[in-house]
Parts: structure tokens; sequence; C-alpha cells
């Protein structure tokens, strides 16, 4: 009778390698967690502490101040500013400003139809300014789109333009619309007319290629055109969030 061979017991996969593979997975989750918990925290403590300090500068202000050795900017509260400026830029960079949460959805879809960039808010520019760098990459892209609600959640619209008009570019390292006032006209921001308040606006968002007391045709063209909405605006109440 033939003997039946033994079948050689299957090996067991040694003791504490599965363990070892979950408890380094654990770990780095663990990790990322933390990290990503951290991050945002100080996101959000920076936003409740902006709404409540003026920022004293941004990151592009310290490069421009290092390249060119001073920079000239005085922040003014909004009450200082003529209303017609803040109504000015509101109708050159973003005309439902008081219609928005951060994103202006209708421009987005409108800037994807016609296969432009652009459709940025101004909610969007001042969380750019005052808390990311310049440039076009993923990453920031990304910080500002999860930056910018929370931003309008805790500021209020107020806040949000004056804070804008107070850390823009308005020439090579003049910044803040008073800076860009006494620059460009010898006046304050408070004393700011129509036009003038309009042709400022009507610079950006490339200041350092335009010139507001020296505009060239095409600023002065878009000048009027700023001109007439900020008075629409003014109109039919897409100015009522910062001047109530």
């Amino acid at each position: 009778m033939a003997l039946r061979k033994k079948t050689a017991p299957k090996k067991k996969p040694a003791k504490g390698k599965k363990p070892a593979r979950r408890s380094l997975k654990r770990r780095v989750t663990w990790f990322l967690v933390r990290a990503t918990s951290a991050v945002f925290l100080v996101m959000l403590f920076l936003i409740v502490l902006f709404a409540i300090i003026n920022p004293p500068t941004n990151a592009y202000m310290i490069s421009e101040s290092r390249r060119l050795g001073t920079l000239d900017r005085t922040w003014v509260p909004l009450e200082d500013i003529a209303p017609v400026m803040a109504r000015s830029a509101v109708a050159a960079e973003d005309a439902n400003f008081c219609e928005h949460w951060g994103f202006d959805v209708v421009a987005i879809r409108a800037a994807i139809a016609q296969g432009s960039g652009g459709a940025s808010t101004i909610s969007q520019q001042t969380v750019k300014n005052v808390y990311l760098w310049q440039g076009r990459s993923w990453l920031r892209k990304a910080i500002e789109a999860l930056m910018t609600p929370l931003v309008e959640a805790i500021w209020s619209k107020r806040r949000i333009i004056e804070v804008y008009l107070n850390v823009a570019e308005f020439d090579e390292g003049v910044f803040g619309v008073e800076a860009a006032a006494v620059h460009y006209f010898g006046v304050n921001a408070r004393n700011l007319s129509a036009t003038q308040a309009a042709r400022l606006a009507a610079i950006l968002p490339s200041p350092k290629k335009r010139s507001a007391s020296n505009p060239s045709r095409s600023v002065r063209r878009k000048a009027v055109r700023v001109r007439d909405g900020a008075a629409t605006i003014r109109a039919d109440g897409r100015a009522a969030c910062f001047e109530s």
C-alpha cells in the first residue's frame, strides 16, 4: 500500500509584519490629520485676527520693499475713503460683490465659456494679497479657494473692501488708496472725485503698466465705463452691503 506523502505545512506569515504596516499607516494618517488641522486652525486664527487688526504687510510688499528699498503706504479706514472710490473698485473688479459669497459663479461660467481667465472676485484678491503670494500655482489657488469662504463668513463686506483698498498696488511701490491718491493727484483718499476714483480703479490689476494721472486712451475709456458702473451699482442697490 502506497504511503501518502505528507504535504509540508504552509508557512505562516511572520508575526508582527501586518501590525507593523498597520501601525505605520496609522501614524502617517494621524500625522496628516494633525498637520491639516493645525494648518486650518492657523488660517482661522489669522482670518479672525485681521478681521479686527489691520494687516501690517504681506509677502509681496516685503519682496517689493527689499527690491525698491522703500514703500509708499498709509492705512486709512473706509470712513476716510471717498465712497465713490469703493464703488469704482467694485464696478471695475467685481460688480456682483454684494451678491456672492466669495465666488461669482456667473462670471466664472462666462469666463470658462469664453476660454479666458479672470473672474477673480474682490474677496479672492483680498485673500491672495493679504495671506498668500503672487503667481498662478495650483497650490495657491487651492488655499485661496479654501480661505475665501472663511473670510466671507467672518469678515463683513465693508471690512473686505476696506482691506482690499488698503493693500492693492497702484504703482511701483505704491500700496493702498491713500498713498495712490496723493501719488497721482495730490489729494487724500477722502477727497477723490468720481473721475479720479474711476481712473484709480481703471489701472487695476496692472498698475505698473498704466497711469491714473497720465492715462492712455484705453485707460480713459475704461475709466468712463467704471464711472458709469459706479453710478449704476449705487442706484440699483449693489453697493448697499459696504455703504450701509
